[in-house]
């Protein structure tokens, strides 16, 4: 076969939808799965809010099939702009906020608009598509390798060698795949070093912007707050790229609604970056969205009762683990903030199982799946070491009644390891 571009023929695919994929088709094949791997929701445990349902069906009634504009319908904008001002304080103009089909197309034209090649891009590992991201824009990867110490966020001391020259600094809270999230002087703290770096560039110099990933941002349990870079420091607000949308916030990944905001002129350039791509959101949806924004009432009694069906299930795990752990087995797991994710390990290379030893993390991951069929993503397809012990389990498919069924299962492939 001939050879194609450089990046087609170096490109990684995403292993998270590659192992999703695997797994429906071995459940469609008859398997008993607990499969946690995708970050999803079944829509029979999660469905989209009623008022959101019955306003799609009805803008599609209203024959809302044609194109939308190139930046997003207007009164999305307007509804977003109320919506954000509302929740958060705020406060964006309709040209300073984009609208497209979900965060993805939203974090690939702002890297198309931000990094050139051979610029600098500052993430941390474990995280979703930063290195995909970085490398499809042939940046220069700026990687922090996060600690369990710091619930695998990375702090302001682990940034701060990498912001001189840099372009874009990726940040994500609650985080795909820990759902951890960033505390408030952190944040600070990194927000400083944003702007001290800022000032020190000249005048004709590139700056450096923050993406900032919100995408889970109203998914926070307990005493856990969400903050931001723009509420905390102000002056942020030049610099910082919001990224969010209804995908996690509905449980309404497929409709497809996502919107950014932030500096118009990089938002500008986004949108030309878009008219050329087509990744906008579906019209109806749009329409309906920007309906539904409006309704306070329903979305705080929708987020209500959705939040707290994910917060006892993220429990539930957790305390099983938890049990696991105080029973001598080497398991362990983060409690529970934000987001549909926890972070589980699973610290079993060494063990032998019917005279043959797991040698690498992959092994792991295979038996647990073999032997309790259970199915969580490796932090190291979130740009983790290879032998990295720690997993993300999502509960968006997670019913309760599976989830003490599949502990007993996960129990009795742990007992039949040994040490020898």
């Amino acid at each position: 076969m001939s050879r194609l571009s450089n990046l087609a023929e170096t490109l990684i695919g995403s292993e998270i939808v590659r192992m999703g994929n695997e797994i429906n088709e071995r459940i469609r094949q008859g398997e008993k799965i607990y499969n946690y791997t995708i970050g999803d929701f079944d829509p029979n445990i999660f469905p989209i809010p009623k008022e959101l349902e019955d306003l799609i069906i009805e803008s599609y009634r209203q024959h809302n099939t044609n194109y939308p504009p190139g930046d997003g319908v207007l009164e999305l904008r307007q509804s977003v702009a109320h919506f954000i001002k509302i929740n958060q304080g705020l406060e964006y103009a309709v040209n300073e906020i984009q609208v497209a089909s979900g965060g993805r197309p939203l974090i690939y034209t702002l890297f198309k608009a931000i990094v050139d090649k051979g610029d600098k891009v500052i993430y941390a590992a474990p995280s979703w598509n930063n290195n995909h991201y970085v490398h499809m824009n042939q940046g220069v990867h700026c990687l922090i390798e996060a600690t369990p110490e710091n619930d695998f966020m990375p702090t302001a001391a682990d940034i701060a060698p990498h912001v001189a020259g840099a372009a874009l600094l990726c940040l994500c809270t609650p985080q795909n795949p820990t759902g951890t999230t960033l505390g408030k002087v952190e944040m600070e703290k990194i927000c400083d070093l944003v702007l001290e770096e800022n000032k020190r560039r000249g005048p004709d110099e590139k700056k450096l912007y923050l993406m900032f990933d919100q995408m889970y941002g109203v998914l926070t349990f307990g005493s856990t707050q969400h903050y931001n870079p723009v509420t905390l420091r102000p002056e942020m607000k030049e610099y910082t790229v919001f990224i969010d949308g209804i995908s996690k916030a509905f449980a309404a990944t497929g409709l497809r609604v996502g919107w950014s905001f932030g500096p118009a002129k990089v938002i500008g350039k986004m949108k030309a970056l878009l008219s050329h791509i087509g990744a906008w959101a579906p019209m109806a949806e749009q329409k309906a969205v920007a309906r539904y924004l409006l309704r306070q009432d329903a979305v705080n009694q929708y987020l209500a009762l959705y939040k707290a069906a994910l917060e006892q299930r993220l429990h539930l795990v957790y305390d099983g683990f938890t049990s696991l752990k105080n029973k001598g087995y080497q398991v362990d797991a983060v409690a529970p903030q934000a987001a549909i994710y926890l972070t589980i390990k699973l610290d079993l290379t060494g063990k032998f199982y019917n005279g043959r030893q797991l040698t690498a993390q992959a092994d792991v991951t295979a038996y647990i799946l073999k032997e309790a069929r259970l199915a969580v993503v490796p932090f190291y397809a979130f740009g983790a070491g290879n032998q990295s012990p720690w997993y993300r389990l999502s509960v968006g498919t997670c019913s309760i009644e599976d989830i003490h069924e599949m502990f007993e299962q996960l129990e009795a492939a742990l007992a039949k390891l040994s040490d020898m």
